[in-house]
């Protein structure tokens, strides 16, 4: 993995190789939460979990997992957030939560990365008292991968929901912590920055993109990016660009849009395959095929929005995940614990903020 700006990554001995597990928050309880975790140790054994949340539920459901024990610390949080809870009502209660005991297992070192399905509006607010702001951040962001056709399979798109608003101060923080994460999660040694915009002319958008656009061009040569100017909807699951910057409401229509047409399109496809004879001997014959179009489109594959901005590292994952979607966010997270991404993150935060001002 490349490094971001060449600092050696702060160590944190206590935390090594542990991920912290709000076992409680998502629809599906803990159940799904735990046999996610036994699917995401098959792949990489060496993980160590604290799991937060009713004692005497979770240490029934990981014994029914042979072998998941030797993995788990379990650490009991009585209060559960629900997904109906006011975040501000969950920052001002919510300490007793498993959530927040999960972000604060981050926040004393015993843990490197938080994973939670819980209440995304909570999990931010709990995130930002816990671990607060990185110095020079105005508005955290959360960013997710998004499968395309470049040769690392997806693209890093931010914001995608932390905040509907970005000001071009904002946009322009997003696309050094977006080029960031490409960096050290992708491993793209000089990743490429798009703007998000109505059309590719420099001329387009609003005057928040336009002033963006210019101000990002001029950082770009300094912290070893590309900036391609502004790119279109379209762009999002092509091979032009490496990192999408947009704002928190435009990102998550985004997502939300994505999601649903790759199951809309899975769906489909299973029903044409279905409607006659003929079409089921069809299907017989491509198998293998729709099951890499189906594993190429699932978005279960790619679960997991990263916190950027905070003083430590927040994994979001959907609060429908199942077992597979859970897996793949706790794989996220142990990926960017042992690149050391939150420290990398915040070298690169810190180096850039002096420059900021000088693009005003």
């Amino acid at each position: 993995m490349s490094d971001d700006t060449g600092a050696a990554p702060i160590a944190h001995p206590d935390a090594a190789g542990v991920l912290s597990i709000d076992a409680m928050g998502g629809d599906h309880g803990p159940d799904a939460i735990v046999a996610g975790l036994a699917l995401a140790v098959k792949t990489n054994p060496a993980m160590r979990f604290i799991v937060h949340g009713d004692e005497a539920v979770l240490s029934a459901a990981i014994a029914r997992r042979p072998g998941l024990a030797d993995h788990c610390t379990v650490r009991h949080a009585p209060d559960v957030v629900a997904m109906t809870d006011k975040p501000s009502q969950v920052m001002r209660t919510g300490k007793n939560t498993s959530m927040w005991s999960a972000v604060d297992a981050v926040h004393s070192g015993e843990a490197t990365v938080c994973v939670s399905c819980g209440n995304t509006g909570a999990l931010m607010g709990v995130s930002m008292v816990c671990l607060r702001k990185l110095p020079g951040i105005n508005r955290p962001a959360i960013a997710i991968l998004w499968p395309s056709r470049n040769p690392s399979g997806f693209n890093v798109m931010l914001d995608v929901g932390a905040d509907i608003r970005a000001d071009p101060d904002d946009l322009i923080q997003y696309a050094l912590m977006g080029m960031s994460y490409a960096r050290n999660g992708l491993g793209i040694d000089r990743p490429r920055v798009g703007l998000l915009n109505v059309g590719t002319e420099e001329n387009k958008g609003r005057s928040e993109l336009r002033e963006a656009h210019d101000r990002i061009e001029m950082l770009a040569a300094d912290n070893g990016f590309e900036f391609v100017g502004f790119v279109e909807g379209g762009d999002i699951p092509g091979d032009r660009v490496d990192v999408i910057v947009t704002d928190g409401f435009t990102g998550n229509v985004a997502l939300k849009t994505g999601e649903g047409t790759a199951l809309f399109v899975r769906d489909m496809l299973g029903e044409a395959f279905r409607a006659t004879p003929l079409s089921k001997m069809a299907a017989l014959l491509a198998m293998s095929s729709l099951k890499r179009l189906s594993k190429r489109i699932d978005p279960r594959r790619v679960n997991g929005g990263v916190f950027l901005g905070l003083n430590g590292t927040v994994v979001k994952s959907h609060g429908s995940a199942d077992e597979t979607g859970v897996a793949a966010a706790v794989g996220l997270a142990w990926n960017l614990s042992k690149s050391g991404f939150s420290d990398r993150l915040r070298a690169r935060v810190a180096a850039a903020t002096a420059t900021l001002g000088d693009t005003e």
